[in-house]
């Protein structure tokens, strides 16, 4: 089972702060998220573009670490116990 934090404008369209999705031990990063799609679809258009390919405006941290800096990037290995947190950019100042 994984934990995954919603945050901002994310936080409303799945109707949570954190979800649990059932998955195997090893899900890529990119199967978590596709996997989120199908349980919130109305995630597609905001997380992932046309060719299912995260969007670079968002964020994505496993485990306090950007997953686009992580070595595998989306096809990084998850444990249960990771972190994963996602967000939409944050504008301000």
């Amino acid at each position: 089972m994984y934990k995954v934090n919603f945050y901002a404008t994310l936080r409303d369209i799945v109707g949570w702060k954190t979800v649990e999705v059932e998955m195997p031990a090893g899900t890529t990063v990119q199967a978590l998220v596709e996997r989120l799609v199908a349980m919130y679809p109305p995630l597609r258009d905001e997380l992932l573009d046309a060719e299912m390919r995260f969007h670079r405006h968002m964020k994505l941290f496993v485990n306090g670490r950007e997953v686009i800096y992580m070595e595998k990037g989306f096809e990084t290995p998850l444990q249960p116990d990771d972190k994963v947190d996602i967000f939409p950019p944050v504008g301000g100042g």
